[in-house]
């Protein structure tokens, strides 16, 4: 018998034989808990998975696909279409799911698409093509083409987010809403009476939630909402400016984003109107992207680990592809406060400032 961490012939492949041999185990026994299927206690799959890896097994691809169906892949498209849409998670997003998958001896299939449509051709052909056993959904959509798709296939797929009809869906998600209640409980707290709100647009669905969490927050505070003082539809810079115009013209005290893009062209409306973020407009906004720090003021916001969630995402897809059911595979994680100076305005009188501005 081999001792566990060396193979069975110098410098030979390691074979499941070897595996089986080394832990005292059954061949089908060892087979079934490398491909994951769900009669295999995971003790034992974590066991023979550990193994595998000191003693350096690797499965002939080629011949696992045929044996089991599927490609060990878990596929990702790109929408590039709206470069904003990935560029502030990308780097971290990517190298979180790919450092999943690799513990677990997978490969990350990615693709790149200009819009919805060309998202759904993209993900049809790695299907047809068998090159992906599932999928990470990054920005959820309301109304999400692509969870239509891997239903009508019935391909795996998990959520980055959430959407309109939940059902048969695993998700991994960041609390946004609460962020954004937490977001006004802070300036109510500072004494803000008049907090506007800039939305991104609704056809993802983080811009439901956060909406939600903005009037709960405002609710919480008791605080009146101003339709006025909102505004919504905004996905980069120049939509900040353009919306952070239309609300300074009603003369917030302080204003909530629920995104940090929609926050930097609100500080351009800001400076063009005669406002200045930090003095007489408190700002606090969401994402954590690094121009955040560098903006001037540097900007408050909710941060969000983008590569623990590629990581967490990628762990739930595998299950999911695994059998695991979809309503085990749900998970909510807080956004973390990153406090600078954009929200805290020096010598704040409340009632001053308020009653100059209304």
């Amino acid at each position: 018998m081999n001792r566990i961490g060396t193979s069975s012939t110098q410098g030979a492949r390691v074979t499941i034989n070897d595996l089986a041999s080394a832990l005292g185990l059954a061949k089908g026994t060892v087979s079934r808990a490398l491909n994951g299927y769900p009669d295999i206690a995971e003790s034992t799959r974590l066991r023979v998975s550990r193994a595998a890896e000191r003693m350096g097994y690797r499965p002939l691809a080629q011949a696992q696909a045929i044996r089991t169906g599927r490609a060990r892949a878990l596929g990702l498209i790109l929408n590039t279409g709206n470069a904003d849409l990935h560029r502030p998670f990308l780097t971290d997003f990517l190298d979180g799911i790919s450092r999943a998958a690799s513990e677990e001896t997978w490969t990350l299939t990615v693709a790149t698409a200009t819009g919805t449509q060309d998202e759904v051709a993209s993900m049809t052909r790695l299907i047809d093509d068998r090159k992906a056993d599932g999928f990470i959904l990054p920005r959820a959509m309301w109304d999400d083409p692509r969870v239509a798709l891997c239903r009508a296939r019935g391909v795996p797929f998990i959520l980055y987010g959430r959407t309109g009809d939940a059902a048969d869906c695993a998700w991994f998600d960041i609390s946004g809403e609460h962020a954004m209640q937490r977001a006004v409980a802070r300036l109510a707290g500072f004494g803000h009476r008049r907090i506007g709100f800039i939305n991104g647009s609704r056809d993802y669905t983080y811009a439901h939630l956060r909406h939600d969490g903005f009037l709960a927050g405002m609710e919480e505070a008791g605080l009146p909402v101003d339709p006025a003082l909102m505004a919504e539809g905004v996905l980069d810079i120049a939509g900040g400016e353009v919306a952070g115009r239309a609300v300074l013209a009603h003369n917030p005290t302080a204003v909530v984003c629920a995104l940090d893009l929609a926050a930097l062209g609100l500080y351009r409306a800001a400076a063009a109107m005669g406002r200045t973020v930090g003095q007489d407009l408190a700002v606090i906004a969401y994402d954590g992207i690094p121009e955040a720090a560098t903006a001037q003021p540097p900007l408050t916001t909710f941060s969000v680990d983008n590569r623990a969630a590629g990581q967490r995402l990628a762990k739930l897809l595998i299950a999911r592809i695994r059998g695991t059911d979809p309503a085990h595979l749900r998970e909510l994680a807080p956004a973390r406060l990153i406090e600078r100076a954009s929200d805290r305005l020096p010598d704040f009188d409340d009632t001053t400032l308020n009653e100059t501005l209304a």
